[in-house]
C-alpha cells in the first residue's frame, strides 16, 4: 500500500495556547528547505498525494511559502490548518499555493474563542476571512468540537460560513494523552445534524468509531503507517504515528529507504495494534485509514460525506470564484467583551528564528 498523506510539522512552535492541544509546549527548531527538499522528492516517488503543513503554527515558518512552492511544483495537493494570528501578514505571499487553507475557529463568541485559545486571536480570523476572500481564496473554517463549545457550532454556520459560502469543517474533539475528553451524544448528535446542511463537512464515520469505543487492538482499523508519513521539524520520521510516538528515525537525506525498510515492515505489522491504540480515535490518521480500507464498513459509511465535500470545494466554490472573483466578506458585527483573561495577541512581526540541529 503506499502512503497518502504526509503530516510534516514544519515546527511545533505556536503563537497560541490551546487547552485541547500540547504541541505547543514542545522545544522544537524549523524546518530547513534542503532537508525537506530532498524529502518531497522521496515523497513523490513514495506516492503521496497530500502534503499537510502543520505545526504548531506553520504560519511560524518564514519559509513556508517556499516550502509549500516546491510542493506544488512536485504536484502535491497542499494544506495549511492556521490560528489566523500571522495570515493576514502572510497572505499575499501564501496566496494560490494552498489547495485547502483551514481556518481554526471554536466559538461564535470572541471571548469564549480566545479563552479555548489561550490567546486574543478572534478579530485576526475575522480578518483573515477578509483578507482571504479578497484574495479570492476559499479558505474552510475547521471548528474544533467539544461539549462545552457544541451550543456555537450552528451559530458559526450560520453567522460566518454559510453567508461566505466557505466550508464548515465539523472536526470532533478527540483524546490523546491526557487531553480533551469523550463527546456526549447529545454533542454528537448536534454534529450529524449541523452535518445535513450545504456547505458542512463531518466524516461520521468519526462518530461510529467513537460509539464503538475507538479502534480494537484485536481488530485494528488504524491503518496510520501505512497511509501517513510523519515527518518532524528534527528530519525525523515518527512511529508508528505523532501522538503515539514510539520511535523517531533520523532521516537525513535516506526518505524513501527508509519507508522501504525492515524497521518499517515491523511498524506496518503493528499498526493499530499496540496496547496504547485501544480506544484510539484520532482524526489524523483515521481519515486517510478509512479512505484506503474498501472492505471495512467505516469506507463506505465515509464516501458519501468525501465526495460532497469534493464536490463543494473543487468544483461548485472553483466555479463560483471565476464567476465572482475577489469579493467581501459578510461578517457580523462582533461585541468586545470588558475583559478577556488571555495572554498577547500572538501577531507581532515574525522574527527570524535559527534552525536548531536536534539531532546533536
Amino acid at each position: 500500500m503506499k502512503p497518502v498523506l504526509c503530516n510534516y510539522y514544519v515546527t511545533y512552535r505556536c503563537n497560541a495556547a490551546c487547552g485541547f492541544c500540547d504541541i505547543w509546549e514542545q522545544p522544537s527548531p524549523m524546518v530547513t528547505l534542503d532537508d525537506a527538499r530532498r524529502n518531497l522528492d522521496d515523497l513523490r516517488r513514495l506516492g503521496v498525494r497530500v502534503i499537510d503543513f502543520t505545526g504548531g503554527e506553520p504560519l511560524l515558518h518564514t519559509g513556508l511559502h517556499t516550502l509549500l512552492r516546491m510542493a506544488k511544483e512536485r504536484g502535491f495537493l497542499t494544506t495549511v490548518t492556521t490560528n489566523g494570528l500571522l495570515y493576514p501578514k502572510r497572505a499575499r505571499e501564501l496566496a494560490g499555493l494552498i489547495d485547502l487553507l483551514h481556518f481554526s475557529i471554536d466559538s461564535s463568541e470572541l471571548a469564549e474563542h480566545d479563552a479555548s485559545r489561550g490567546v486574543r486571536c478572534f478579530d485576526k480570523v475575522m480578518e483573515s476571512i477578509e483578507t482571504a476572500l479578497a484574495l479570492g481564496e476559499q479558505p474552510d473554517l475547521l471548528f474544533t468540537v467539544t461539549n462545552d463549545n457544541a451550543h456555537r457550532l450552528a451559530e458559526v454556520y450560520e453567522r460566518i460560513a454559510y453567508p461566505n459560502r466557505l466550508i464548515l469543517l465539523i472536526n470532533p474533539l478527540f483524546e490523546y494523552n491526557t487531553l480533551g475528553a469523550a463527546l456526549s451524544d447529545e454533542t454528537m448528535r448536534a454534529m450529524e445534524a449541523l452535518a445535513r446542511k450545504p456547505y458542512t463537512y463531518l466524516n461520521p464515520a468519526f462518530l461510529t468509531l467513537r460509539r464503538r469505543g475507538g479502534n480494537d487492538p484485536a481488530r485494528p482499523v488504524c491503518k496510520a503507517v501505512s497511509t501517513c508519513v510523519v515527518i518532524s521539524p528534527f528530519d525525523e520520521l515518527v512511529l508508528p504515528c505523532y501522538h503515539l510516538g514510539l520511535e523517531r528515525l533520523p532521516i537525513a537525506g535516506r526518505l524513501y529507504d527508509l519507508w522501504r525498510s525492515d524497521a518499517m515492515a515491523g511498524h506496518r505489522a503493528k499498526e493499530g495494534r499496540h496496547d496504547a491504540c485501544r480506544g484510539c480515535a484520532v482524526n489524523c490518521y483515521f481519515e486517510p485509514s478509512f479512505a484506503v480500507s474498501p472492505e471495512n464498513r467505516y469506507f463506505w459509511r465515509s464516501l458519501p460525506s468525501k465526495m460532497r465535500y469534493s464536490w463543494t470545494k473543487f468544483v461548485v466554490q472553483r466555479l463560483r470564484a471565476k464567476l465572482v472573483g475577489p469579493r467581501r466578506a459578510l461578517l457580523p458585527e462582533f461585541e468586545p467583551p470588558e475583559h478577556v483573561d488571555v495572554s498577547g495577541d500572538g501577531s507581532s512581526d515574525l522574527i527570524e528564528l535559527p534552525v536548531l540541529d536536534g539531532r546533536n
